[in-house]
């Protein structure tokens, strides 16, 4: 039989985070409408280990963490090791926070909502939340979002009030980060990393998505993981 392949879902699970409770059914979806049967575990951050084992790292939204430690070690985990990782919400900002620390050498790089006063703020609170909004986002051409959406914009669901600083978008960029989607005004919304096997972080919320077929991230992150699980037999 083939091997399902195992997800690390790393996230504070919470009946009020509206993103946690529409899981399930995209979980289900990947099996019915896409053949993409996975073998998927929740783990609280304060619970993140070793990640060795799983397939795929999704660090969900639902920040403030209860653990910022464990939100970051599963990024590195997944970053270092080339596990298929996919970010939203949260786990956007908490990718691009693990970046500036361990790549970019900014030790210490904060998150706004962690640490407001901290140095080097990374991810800062957004000119106008995006609770609950929806919004487009124009796709760099050429980038590995762009080939999975099929078009050059989308228009996509939103539940967070932080993003990233804008002034640190050079330094980013410099260490070999791609933001490859921003919004309307220029801000950024996507982020991939393209030596990776696959590393997609996305400011919206992929799992919001409607209709019967999970999100083109999610179905890519999904597909990702079943290489990576087939390498491995």
């Amino acid at each position: 039989m083939p091997k399902l392949p195992r997800l690390a879902l790393v996230g504070d699970r919470s009946p009020l985070v509206q993103s946690h409770q529409r899981i399930p059914g995209v979980l289900t979806a990947l099996t019915e409408t896409e053949q993409l049967p996975v073998d998927a575990y929740w783990i609280p951050t304060t619970d993140v280990g070793d990640l060795t084992g799983f397939d795929g790292v999704w660090l969900l939204p639902g920040s403030p963490y209860a653990s910022e430690t464990g939100a970051l070690s599963a990024v590195t985990q997944a970053r270092e090791n080339g596990l298929p990782f996919l970010g939203s919400c949260g786990g956007f900002q908490h990718a691009l926070l693990e970046f500036a620390r361990n790549v970019c050498g900014l030790s210490s790089a904060q998150h706004g909502e962690n640490n407001p006063e901290g140095d080097d703020l990374i991810v800062v609170p957004l000119a106008c939340s995006l609770a609950g909004h929806q919004g487009a986002v124009q796709l760099t051409a050429g980038s590995i979002a762009e080939s999975l959406l099929g078009r050059g914009q989308t228009f996509e669901r939103y539940f967070c009030r932080y993003g990233v600083n804008p002034a640190y978008v050079q330094t980013l960029t410099s260490h070999g980060l791609v933001f490859s989607g921003h919004d309307t005004e220029g801000d950024v919304r996507i982020a991939e990393l393209p030596t990776h096997p696959f590393y997609l972080a996305a400011l919206f919320q992929p799992e919001l998505a409607d209709g019967p077929r999970p999100h083109p991230f999610i179905r890519a992150f999904a597909t990702a993981a079943t290489t990576h699980a087939m390498a491995f037999l």
